[in-house]
């Protein structure tokens, strides 16, 4: 490839390509649970462009292409929500989600004043799992949304985060 992924923030020109690879990536989520109707794959881009103005939104760059992106916002409790947190299946297994968790969390902490993270993912994303435990999350409760999916909600503290270079 020769190029290198640079990470910043979303911008409203990225809105566009972060729809559409919101819609590939939940492909599979999608499949497993039998329901093609979830959230993200039925947002409408005026929603996601919202999104850009209400918290922060990163995107991992490989030239012009964004091929990663990941959300989040602090509560009024201090709680940043992590959300979205997606990676082009072709660039799965370098590292570049926990880049992303990494940046989004910094991020969080320096321009929101968060104190805590927090997020979900299905039950069966061992994939997901083993990302958020890595970086230091532990599951602290779950929710079953129907027969199929199991949300598992992981937090951690400011204090445990691992800083990138």
């Amino acid at each position: 490839m020769g190029m290198s992924v640079t990470i910043s923030a979303a911008t409203e020109r990225d809105a566009e390509q972060i729809l559409k690879l919101q819609y590939l990536c939940y492909q599979s989520e999608a499949e497993v649970r039998g329901d093609y109707s979830i959230e993200p794959l039925t947002q409408p881009l005026d929603s996601i462009r919202a999104e850009l103005n209400a918290g922060q939104v990163l995107v991992a760059r490989l030239g012009e292409e964004v091929v990663a992106s990941v959300r989040g916002t602090v509560d009024e409790d201090g709680v940043a929500h992590i959300g979205k947190l997606i990676v082009h299946p072709r660039m799965r297994g370098h590292g570049l989600g926990g880049r992303l968790l990494g940046a989004i969390e910094e991020r969080l902490r320096t321009a929101r004043e968060a104190k805590r993270f927090q997020l979900f993912t299905g039950h069966h994303s061992d994939r997901n799992l083993r990302l958020y435990r890595k970086h230091g999350y532990a599951p602290v409760g779950s929710h079953q949304v129907d027969d199929r999916l199991t949300l598992v909600t992981l937090t951690k503290d400011v204090g445990l985060l691992t800083r990138t270079a």
